[in-house]
């Protein structure tokens, strides 16, 4: 009740009491030497919640100045501290000295419906609607017919407000009435996606729209919804949202593209980036991630992509970069990916065969049994010439990764081309 109470008079003080003329021809005018100190104390006392304090400062402003904007917020600062008698018959014995001022009726009424005197508010408030067809009056009306549960005739009063100047605040509540209170679920979401549509998903709107829809469980609705939410307001904890949906979904292109667009997830774009195999991009995006993070396992990425990328895999240059940016990765990550992928292109493309060897037997200490570890050790053997070792260590690799792997079955040729072969004088390999 309090919260309501107080929404209630920020809308009479912010919008009804500006529609209305001050008793004072001249509200700027200063009326008596100390009403800035009167003023400033009002709005310390008003700012620390000591609302009884307020009403009386700005009682005696009014008294010493007769403005009326100073009576509005005595009113509102006896209805803020509870004192809603006291509220209720200022209210009226001011309404004898200026009966054309509804905000005093206003004022009167939400006394009353704090004090649950519901037929009295409804007799005032249905009188003054009629009078005045503005906003405040017909949400004044609303809030009497939602405290005596009567929903329907609520909607009735909310529905004229709204399309008074189609307020969202207002909109939002019908939605609500709606939702909630009347079953009309459907009707409720078609409101807010009809003012959307025509006057945009402002943050308020499109919050209550993804919540209904997540309440109804429907994916396609949420998804667009926080997209149109994101665009008007790009939190982190939509575009996570947004990420979740896009993968419950199993849409990765436009998963993809909104996270290109946004740059709200560049950790998920990179993993997208590797599924896809855009080396590129891959190559690009952990070089800035490395760069703005300076985690070498970025760094380690982007020398797998670079080499991926790379149209001639013999380039000295982009060699010697690769391998130098390993070498620092495998310095402070000893994981065996970053250690096997170097040691593989040391052996591969003869840099320096033994060397990448022990790289491999660093990444073996760590998974003994990958097949793919195992088969980088057996071409350095078969590089070194002791194709039968290389071909005792790819027995369980084509076990486990079979023959139709283009790479395996590459090296086993090769290797048992190499065995086939007169055996050469004895080369020993340790």
């Amino acid at each position: 009740m309090r919260s309501l109470l107080l929404s209630l008079l920020a809308l009479l003080l912010f919008t009804g009491c500006s529609q209305l003329t001050p008793y004072n021809p001249d509200p700027q005018a200063k009326s008596f030497d100390e009403e800035d100190l009167f003023i400033f104390s009002a709005l310390v006392a008003e700012e620390e919640k000591r609302y009884a304090e307020a009403a009386e400062i700005y009682s005696e402003l009014y008294a010493r100045s007769d403005k009326s904007e100073y009576l509005y917020r005595a009113l509102a600062m006896y209805n803020g501290a509870g004192a809603y008698e006291t509220a209720i018959a200022r209210s009226r014995e001011e309404q004898l000295k200026h009966p054309e001022d509804r905000n005093l009726i206003r004022f009167e009424v939400i006394g009353m419906l704090a004090l649950e005197q519901y037929d009295a508010a409804k007799e005032k408030a249905l009188k003054l609607v009629a009078e005045s067809k503005e906003a405040e009056d017909f949400l004044l009306v609303s809030e009497i017919y939602i405290k005596t549960h009567r929903y329907d005739t609520a909607l009735k009063y909310l529905e004229r407000a709204y399309a008074i100047d189609f307020d969202e605040e207002i909109l939002d509540k019908m939605s609500i009435i709606l939702y909630v209170n009347l079953g009309r679920q459907s009707e409720a979401i078609s409101y807010l996606e009809s003012h959307s549509r025509l006057h945009g998903c402002s943050p308020t709107i499109c919050r209550r729209l993804a919540g209904y829809y997540s309440d109804q469980n429907n994916v396609d609705g949420m998804l667009t919804t926080y997209l149109r939410l994101y665009e008007t307001e790009p939190r982190d904890e939509y575009a996570q949202i947004i990420v979740k949906l896009y993968n419950y979904k199993k849409e990765y292109l436009p998963l993809l593209e909104f996270l290109e667009k946004s740059g709200s997830d560049d950790i998920t774009l990179l993993q997208l980036y590797i599924n896809a195999r855009s080396f590129e991009k891959a190559a690009a995006l952990s070089r800035k991630l490395y760069e703005e993070k300076g985690d070498a396992v970025f760094l380690g990425q982007y020398a797998i992509f670079t080499y991926e990328k790379a149209e001639d895999k013999n380039d000295t240059k982009m060699l010697d970069e690769v391998v130098e940016n390993l070498e620092k990765v495998t310095k402070v990550h000893e994981e065996g990916l970053y250690l096997n992928y170097l040691g593989y292109l040391m052996i591969v493309h003869d840099i320096d065969i033994k060397g990448g060897m022990e790289y491999v037997r660093r990444a073996l200490a760590q998974e003994p049994d990958s097949p793919y570890y195992n088969d980088s050790l057996a071409w350095g053997y078969y590089k070194l010439g002791d194709c039968k070792k290389a071909r005792e260590l790819m027995g369980p690799v084509i076990e486990k990764l079979g023959m139709d792997d283009p790479e395996v079955s590459g090296h086993i040729r090769a290797i048992d081309a190499c065995l086939a072969k007169p055996k050469p004088k004895n080369k020993t390999v340790k």
